[in-house]
């Protein structure tokens, strides 16, 4: 299924009762983000502002769950889109040994022929307004989180061209507004459009750059997907909804953009010119990204639908929007990862926790003993899955989605001291916890299921050892450098212990727990031992693991407590010993003004039943409350 523009997708949303429409004003300035982000976090609906302020409705958290983002692929569920894809690569890449064979395939090519997108020579329906003196004051843009740098486009689809292949890329990097007709361009090292902005610097001209808000929906999701470089985002898109994307010129630049996007921003990036001071910005991993260098984008017009439709999404703490996007991701990419790299891939999972690249646990068919570092190795240096800290293989007849038999699975078949692969390499730009800025430590984690040449030598516990209750003194953890501990895991068979401490009384406070973890009375008795500041909650095994993926390099970060034991720190490292080599971000929340503004407004909205502000819950963990972005020593 298909849709001309956002005002066709509210329509189908709101046939599917997927819609809340709200009347009453609500400022773009923070407030919309506290309402969405109660409403997302309770499982709500998409939302319509209505009343913003300027001529344009704001749709948010249109992608906020799995049925959401099934109808934006125009599909009945996420796995339907995963078995077409699938389908289409085993019918056109299988040998065909035979002229007839070979010929077999030629409809399927031509399917996919009539998907590539078309040019258009006349205006779209994005065109019927026109602006050429660009005001950017008349879109409701979002300022989202108390200590953004201001207000923030976070659904761009920034259309480029390499200015000597001629190669177009379509990516969705941030803007930040500056003025009525500038913004920050914030594209990261790593992606192609940083990469088309190198080349134009190289040639010394002028960039152009479209920027797509709306449209069909999926043509969002393409903009975020993880195709390689080169490969049209709008082949995708086509594909997804089984009708190809007309693409119009724009008007003041010679880029090509779709003819039913919702709102059109032209203009161009000049790479001689110095870059402008971007963000900071509560960002998807629930930290801030501070502050940086990033080019600047010129507006040269402005042009939109009579019936445009302002598209926007908020991230922080997870689960948020994009959230679903990755379980798209995971059911659409897993026969592409199988049949370009890595045969025996079964099927792969991004959690919520690790905010995409920070875990991938990746299910595959064993048939030889290796097999499991080998994908390691391979799917480490494969696209964005470089980014990935924390990468953990398994096989054999485990529910990777199910994380207590996952975590009694890798137990079982993990030798700490043989199956663990820590390596330095390439970080995602906003990874706060490295020494380094976007390079650091990783692992990955062999817990296949050994084979006979797999099994010489190596360490293994007794379940008598695993799982003796009587062997855990209770009192051990009551000493005063321990603030709280969790062992629930390990009542139910999991030897793992969650502890949490306050590094801020004491800079030695991690080498004390890593010998207190080392007297006899404890030794082996857990085999994983995870540390989090006494401000996280440690029987709240979600927010946990999202506080210790996120803080920890894991090369760093690790201590073996013994050949069977190891202990992974996932405490702030701003008060470490010396301090850290950078700074270190707060959490993001919304801040108190704004919670009880929207606590009194509610009755107003027509939203229903009243829902807690989401950020009350981690109020907590914001060092110095929210009145400051960074964490100091």
């Amino acid at each position: 299924m298909s849709y001309s523009g956002l005002t066709e997708f509210i329509a189908e949303l709101e046939k599917k009762n997927e819609l809340e429409r709200i009347k009453q004003f609500v400022n773009p300035v923070l407030e919309m983000t506290e309402i969405t982000d109660r409403i997302a976090y309770s499982g709500g609906k998409a939302l319509l502002f209505e009343d913003t302020g300027t001529s344009f409705p704001v749709l948010i958290n249109a992608f906020g769950s799995e049925s959401r983002m099934s109808l934006a692929i125009g599909r009945k569920n996420l796995d339907e889109a995963g078995f077409e894809i699938e389908s289409l690569f085993n019918r056109v890449s299988h040998n065909k040994e035979t002229i007839f064979q070979k010929l077999s395939t030629l409809p399927e090519i031509i399917k996919l022929a009539d998907l590539l997108p078309s040019r258009l020579k006349r205006k779209g329906k994005c065109q019927q307004q026109i602006h050429l003196n660009p005001d950017l004051g008349i879109l409701p843009v979002l300022k989202c989180w108390p200590h953004d740098g201001g207000r923030f486009i976070t659904l761009p689809m920034v259309h480029t061209r390499h200015p000597l292949t001629g190669n177009t890329n379509v990516g969705m990097y941030r803007m930040q507004i500056l003025d009525k007709n500038t913004t920050a361009m914030h594209w990261q090292r790593h992606k192609t459009g940083a990469n088309h902005f190198e080349a134009w610097k190289a040639s010394g001209g002028k960039m152009p750059v479209s920027v797509a808000l709306g449209g069909d929906p999926v043509y969002t999701y393409a903009a975020t997907a993880p195709l390689p470089e080169n490969i049209n985002e709008y082949i995708l898109a086509g594909f997804l909804r089984k009708k190809r994307v007309n693409m119009v010129r724009c008007i003041t630049n010679d880029l090509y953009i779709p003819e039913d996007a919702d709102i059109i921003l032209e203009g161009f990036v000049d790479p001689s010119e110095n870059p402008v001071w971007e963000g900071p910005f509560g960002d998807h991993t629930g930290f801030y990204s501070l502050a940086d260098w990033y080019p600047k984008f010129h507006v040269t017009c402005i042009t939109h639908s009579n019936k445009a439709v302002y598209p926007a999404t908020i991230v922080g703490i997870p689960p948020k929007e994009d959230a679903f996007i990755a379980r798209a991701t995971e059911r659409l990419f897993l026969s592409p990862v199988k049949m370009t790299l890595q045969p025996e891939v079964e099927d792969f999972h991004m959690p919520d926790a690790g905010v995409a690249h920070n875990m991938v646990i990746v299910k595959i068919k064993k048939s030889y003993p290796g097999q499991g570092m080998k994908v390691i190795n391979s799917l480490s240096g494969a696209g964005q899955m470089m980014f990935t800290k924390y990468m953990i293989v398994v096989d054999g007849d485990i529910n990777i989605r199910n994380y207590s038999a996952l975590l009694t699975h890798i137990i079982a078949n993990v030798d700490l001291s043989r199956d663990l692969l820590f390596s330095r390499g390439p970080l995602d730009v906003l990874d706060h916890s490295s020494d380094n800025f976007s390079y650091g430590g990783k692992v990955g984690i062999d817990a296949t299921i050994k084979q006979m040449e797999e099994l010489s030598g190596r360490n293994k516990k007794s379940d008598k050892e695993l799982h003796d209750h009587d062997k855990v003194n209770v009192d051990f953890f009551d000493r005063a450098i321990i603030k709280n501990f969790n062992i629930s895991l390990f009542a139910e068979g999991i030897p793992v212990v969650i502890i949490s401490v306050d590094r801020s009384e004491d800079e030695d406070i991690i080498e004390k727990v890593t010998n207190l973890f080392r007297t006899n009375d404890t030794q082996g008795i857990f085999s994983i031992i995870l540390i989090v500041d006494h401000t996280v909650d440690v029987n709240d095994l979600f927010l946990v693991t999202w506080q210790l993926l996120g803080n920890s390099d894991p090369l760093r970060d690790h201590e073996f407590i013994s050949h069977q034991s190891i202990l992974f720190d996932g405490t702030i490292k701003a008060y470490r010993k010396g301090g850290f080599t950078r700074k270190w971000p707060n959490i993001v929340c919304t801040d108190n003004e704004t919670i009880s503004a929207i606590d009194k407004k509610w009755d107003t909205l027509g939203l229903g039943e009243f829902i807690n502000s989401p950020s009350v819950r981690y109020l907590g963990l914001c060092r110095y409350g929210t009145d400051e972005i960074i964490i100091e020593q």
